[in-house]
Order: structure tokens, then C-alpha cells, then sequence
């Protein structure tokens, strides 16, 4: 299960690499890339963290609030978007499992977290997954996928690949960046 430290990762700036669907409910549709940069910073002791995004080349910045319920054990991804200025419903999941709270097995990995939410996208209903996987200090990969059939089928429409900043891997790590 998770705990009120599992997004220590995030915190700090990160250069992020995006590649999204064009159509997110569209398997067929065009992937597009483009650069943004983020940064994170605590709260709550660790059990809570806010980063802003900002997407130059979607003219728009978005902030994710996350919050960790110590009693489910279960985090809440909070996102809401400068085009929009509205919070999104929460996708709610965890590390070391399989963040649906239908089923709590999973495979106990720390460096991945898993998260479910029911939202709506251009009109349909959709259940959402969003996958934190190969964390690290220095890397971690997002990606968001939608169910148009409650979680039988899911289309990956937006991947996100962070990168900490050269600058940043020293104070990170703390040895030198080559």
C-alpha cells in the first residue's frame, strides 16, 4: 500500500517530454510531441504536493493537487487546467498495487502507482487511468488512458516522460552531473 512519501519523487523541476493523442477517445488519431517543464514542492509534511505544469504549445498551464487520505491509504490526483480554470474529478489510486479500489491486489512495485477516476470527455462518460511507472530521482513516466466501456478496454492517449533538469541531478543526487 502506499504511504505519505511516495511522491518525494516529484518534488523539485523536471523537463518533460509530452506525446498525446490529437483525439483522446480516437485509437486511430495522430500523436503530437512537444516540450513543457514542471515543478513540485510538499505540503503537508509530504502527504500532500501541488506542481504546476506549463505547455507553452497548448498555450495553457495546469496544477495538480495531490493528497494523500491516511486512513484509505489511497492518494487523490487533483488536476485542474489554466484553459478551463476548473477542478477536474479526482482519479484516486496508489503505489505498490493496483489503485482500483475495486481490487486491492497488485504486485507491491514502489515505482509504480496506479490510479482510477470517472470523468467525462467531450461529452462521454469515461473511466480514466492515469500510471506513474519507472520512478526515480532523476526520471519517472505519466500516462493517462481512457475506458469507454468501464475498464474492459483503455486507450493511452497522453504520455509524459520527466527528466530532471541537468542542473537539478546534482543537488538530487548528490554527486556531480557529468
Amino acid at each position: 500500500m502506499s504511504s505519505p512519501h511516495d511522491f518525494d519523487f516529484l518534488h523539485g523541476e523536471w523537463e518533460v517530454r509530452h506525446r498525446r493523442r490529437t483525439d483522446f477517445l480516437d485509437a486511430g488519431s495522430e500523436w503530437e510531441e512537444f516540450p513543457s517543464t514542471t515543478r513540485c514542492w510538499p505540503l503537508f509534511d509530504g502527504a500532500a504536493n501541488i506542481d504546476e505544469i506549463d505547455m507553452p504549445h497548448l498555450g495553457a498551464k495546469g496544477l495538480t493537487l495531490r493528497l494523500f487520505d491516511r486512513e484509505s491509504r489511497r492518494w487523490s490526483l487533483n488536476w485542474s487546467s489554466s484553459s478551463s480554470g476548473r477542478l477536474f474529478p479526482p482519479v484516486i489510486g496508489c503505489f505498490g498495487g493496483d489503485g482500483d479500489s475495486r481490487a486491492d491486489s497488485g504486485d507491491g512495485r514502489r515505482d509504480r502507482g496506479v490510479f482510477y477516476g470517472d470523468d467525462t470527455h467531450d461529452g462521454e462518460d469515461v473511466r480514466a487511468r492515469f500510471v506513474w511507472s519507472g520512478v526515480s530521482e532523476t526520471s519517472a513516466r505519466w500516462e493517462q488512458a481512457f475506458s469507454l466501456d468501464g475498464g474492459e478496454t483503455w486507450l493511452t492517449n497522453w504520455v509524459m516522460d520527466f527528466t530532471r533538469p541537468e542542473t537539478n541531478q546534482e543537488s538530487v543526487s548528490g554527486t556531480p552531473s557529468a
